[in-house]
C-alpha cells in the first residue's frame, strides 16, 4: 500500500500569493495591481480603485507598508 497522497503535488487554492508576484524590481513604478496583490486581495475593479486611491495618497511607499 502506498503512503503517498494523490494530489499532494497539486498547489493549494488557499495559499498566499508567491513572492515573485509581490515583489517588484527597484526603480520600477508601483501599480495598483501590485498594491492589491500585496494586500492579499483579489484583483477586482473595487480593489483596484482602492489601490489607486492608496497610491495617490501614499505614493510608492504604499506597497512598502504592505510587504514584510
Amino acid at each position: 500500500m502506498s503512503t503517498s497522497q494523490s494530489g499532494a503535488s497539486q498547489p493549494s487554492q488557499d495559499r498566499a500569493t508567491p513572492d515573485t508576484l509581490l515583489h517588484i524590481r527597484p526603480g520600477t513604478d508601483v501599480s495598483a495591481e501590485d498594491v492589491v496583490l500585496a494586500s492579499g486581495k483579489d484583483l477586482t475593479p473595487r480593489n483596484l480603485e482602492w489601490a489607486e486611491r492608496k497610491l495617490a495618497a501614499e505614493g510608492p511607499a504604499a506597497l512598502d507598508k504592505l510587504l514584510p
